[in-house]
C-alpha cells in the first residue's frame, strides 16, 4: 500500500514540477465543463504567461467590479461556487472512505496529500507570497486549485476500492484534468484567465515523504516566459545577489536575518569568517556531537556567532556546518551551544548526542 501511495505521490509531484507547455485544449475543455456544472455557459479564455500575470491581468473588454480585485479573490462569485462544488464532493467521498476503512484516509493524507501541499507551498506559492503580498490573503481559491486535492482523491479512487458514482467520477476527472494541464486559473462569468506553466523550475527533496522546495545555487530557481522569476536557497526566497554575487559587504547591509543566513551559507561559513575577518573568541570540543568542534566568533556589536557541525548527516552524506547568532555575553562555546537549546552549559555537556 505504501509503495502504491509513493507512486501516486510521485506522479502528482511530476505534474506540479512540469515545465512543459500547458495542454490548452485539455485545460479549456475541463474548465468549460466545470462552468456547465455550476450552471454557466463556457467562458472565453485569456491565456497569460505566469500566475503573477494572472493576478494582475484584466482581460480585454472586462470592467471588473470593486470586489473583483486580486486582494479579494476569495470573495469573487465564481471561485466561491467552484469551492462549494468540490467541498460537497469532498464530504461525500470522505464519508464513503471512512465507512470502508478508517485507516486508509489518514495514510493517504500523510503520504500523498500533505507532501504535495507542502511542495506547492514551497515552490510557486512561496514565490507568489513574497512577490505579491496580497496573494496570501486570497489563498482559499488557490488552495482549492492546489493539486494536493486532486492527488488525494485520485489516490482514494485507485487505492480504496470505493465505487464512485458517474457524477463523482466526472467532477474528479475534470478537476484532475485542469490540475494536470495548466497552472492556475481565475474565473469570471464570461472570461477565464489561465496561466501557463514555468519554463524553468529547480527544486530539491527535503522531507521524509519526498517533498520538494525551490533551490538553485547558480540562477533563478523559478522562471516564467514573461520574465517573472524567483531565486531561492534551500526553500527560502532570496534576492538575486544571494545566489549570483554574495559578498561580505552585502551581507553586512542586509536587514533580513534569513537572507543573511542564506548568503553566508552560499559562501560557506568558513569562507565568510575568513573574508569578514571575524575574531575567534574561543573553541571547544562539542560534547553534544563527539568528534566535532564548537567555535565562537565576534560578529558585530553585542552579538557573536557559534559555528557548529550538524549532528545529523545530510542526504549527500556530509554534515553541514552552520552558524547561530548568540548574545555577545557568551565567552564559552559550550555555554553558547546550550543556550540555543534552552540549556545550561552543564546540561548541554550531558547530552548523549544532539541532532
Amino acid at each position: 500500500m505504501q509503495r502504491e501511495a509513493a507512486a501516486v505521490r510521485a506522479e502528482w509531484l511530476g505534474h506540479l514540477l512540469s515545465t512543459a507547455p500547458a495542454d490548452r485544449p485539455a485545460a479549456e475543455a475541463a474548465i468549460s465543463e466545470l462552468y456547465l456544472l455550476i450552471g454557466l455557459a463556457p467562458p472565453r479564455f485569456h491565456w497569460v504567461p505566469s500566475p503573477l500575470a494572472a493576478l494582475e491581468t484584466v482581460p480585454p473588454g472586462i470592467r471588473p467590479s470593486p470586489y473583483e480585485s486580486a486582494d479579494r479573490l476569495s470573495d469573487w462569485p465564481l471561485p466561491k461556487r467552484f469551492r462549494r462544488l468540490v467541498s460537497g464532493l469532498s464530504v461525500q467521498l470522505d464519508t464513503q472512505v471512512m465507512q470502508r476503512s478508517r485507516t486508509l484516509d489518514p495514510m493517504i493524507r500523510q503520504l500523498i496529500r500533505m507532501p504535495v501541499a507542502d511542495s506547492v507551498r514551497s515552490t510557486v506559492r512561496l514565490a507568489l507570497w513574497s512577490e505579491y503580498e496580497r496573494f496570501e490573503r486570497s489563498d482559499s481559491w488557490h488552495a482549492a486549485l492546489c493539486p494536493s486535492w486532486s492527488a488525494h482523491y485520485d489516490a482514494v479512487r485507485r487505492m480504496s476500492g470505493v465505487v464512485f458514482t458517474p457524477e463523482q467520477d466526472r467532477l474528479l476527472g475534470l478537476w484532475a484534468t485542469q490540475a494536470r494541464s495548466c497552472a492556475w486559473w481565475l474565473p469570471r462569468e464570461d472570461v477565464c484567465v489561465v496561466s501557463e506553466r514555468p519554463v524553468e523550475l529547480h527544486t530539491e527533496v527535503w522531507g521524509d515523504e519526498r517533498q520538494v522546495r525551490l533551490h538553485r545555487p547558480d540562477g533563478p530557481a523559478l522562471r516564467y516566459a514573461d520574465g517573472w522569476d524567483a531565486y531561492a536557497w534551500h526553500g527560502t526566497k532570496v534576492p538575486a545577489w544571494v545566489v549570483e554575487d554574495p559578498s561580505v559587504e552585502r551581507i553586512e547591509r542586509e536587514a533580513n536575518v534569513e537572507v543573511r543566513r542564506c548568503a553566508i551559507e552560499h559562501i560557506g561559513w568558513g569562507g565568510y569568517i575568513d573574508r569578514a575577518g571575524l575574531r575567534l573568541v574561543a573553541a571547544a570540543p562539542d560534547p553534544g556531537n563527539p568528534g566535532s568542534e564548537l567555535r565562537l566568533y565576534d560578529l558585530r556589536e553585542q552579538t557573536r556567532v557559534l559555528l557548529a557541525v550538524n549532528g545529523s548527516v545530510e542526504r549527500d552524506g556530509h554534515r553541514r556546518r552552520y552558524g547561530l547568532a548568540v548574545p555577545g555575553v557568551f565567552t564559552d562555546p559550550v555555554a553558547a551551544a546550550g543556550w540555543t537549546y534552552g540549556l545550561s552549559a552543564e546540561q548541554y555537556s550531558r547530552l548523549v548526542r544532539r541532532t
